[in-house]
């Protein structure tokens, strides 16, 4: 009889991104465990960049399912502080504060963001609680939300680390499970994916993509806009300021031409895979 991949065995932390599939695999756990187990944390790691609904999502699903979900936030220089729906950071505070404590932005070869932001703000949460011994990256047994029909990033990850992959679920699994629930992410469905999840102009994400979330609220760039212009960063500052890509226009190019460029991109470009899963 083959063991069920959502049994917990063991200090756990299920990673959970604020969208559909890590909402999803935290369920199923909650199922084949008859609730989270004591040895078991959920939790959030909000970066401030994330949108409104993915936060009222969280909370729902906590609410709903009556399972305790704790979200924490990045502090300068290595440290952590848990938040909560009321007080979570919305304006990428934790997300300035480690660029500006580095002196430079992220870029899909140094990820540092992911690192801090994320992987590195949990593990100190789990230090504290006496769950993991150091807070080095990969070094506490977590469960990301990433799914069968993801292989190259589920490739990127230990196996072990993504129950959705072991099991066989996939985008269709998953949108099924929601259509029948009460309650959904407020953020579009499309074909199973959330473009609007995640920090919101996630410069992992495709450039066709990003420039769609643009077109919709042009609001959305200027933050992104701001940290290219306001923190430089050594080999790669262009005569637009530092980028947090050079292979594309910055991000306050994008905004000014965003009604057409969704033309300049291509189309299937993939994202970058990314510990945040779905």
């Amino acid at each position: 009889m083959k063991r069920d991949p959502f049994l917990i065995e063991g200090p756990t932390c299920l990673s959970f991104s604020g969208g559909r599939t890590s909402a999803f695999m935290l369920h199923r756990a909650l199922e084949a465990n008859d609730g989270l187990p004591d040895e078991a944390v959920v939790c959030f790691a909000n970066t401030g960049k994330e949108e409104e609904a993915t936060l009222r999502f969280v909370q729902d699903c906590s609410e709903k399912w009556a399972v305790p979900i704790t979200w924490v936030e990045y502090r300068a220089p290595a440290s952590y502080a848990v938040v909560d729906f009321e007080t979570a950071s919305r304006e990428g505070e934790p997300f300035e504060a480690l660029m500006r404590h580095r002196g430079l932005i992220p870029n899909p070869m140094s990820r540092f963001c992911t690192q801090e932001l994320k992987i590195r703000s949990m593990a100190r949460l789990l230090k504290d609680r006496g769950m993991v011994e150091t807070v080095g990256a990969g070094e506490f047994f977590s469960w990301v939300g990433i799914r069968a029909d993801e292989p190259r990033r589920a490739a990127k990850i230990d196996r072990s680390r993504t129950p959705l992959v072991t099991a066989g679920i996939g985008a269709q699994d998953v949108g099924a499970f929601w259509k029948a629930q009460p309650f959904d992410l407020g953020l579009p469905n499309m074909n199973g994916k959330t473009m609007h999840g995640n920090c919101d102009l996630c410069f992992l994400k495709p450039a066709a993509q990003v420039a769609a979330l643009i077109a919709e609220k042009p609001s959305r760039a200027v933050w992104w806009a701001r940290m290219e212009r306001e923190i430089p960063t050594l080999g790669r500052t262009t005569a637009q300021g530092s980028v947090f890509r050079m292979d594309r226009a910055s991000y306050a190019a994008m905004a000014t031409t965003a009604e057409d460029q969704g033309d300049m991109f291509d189309p299937d470009e993939e994202a970058i895979a990314c510990f945040c899963g779905d």
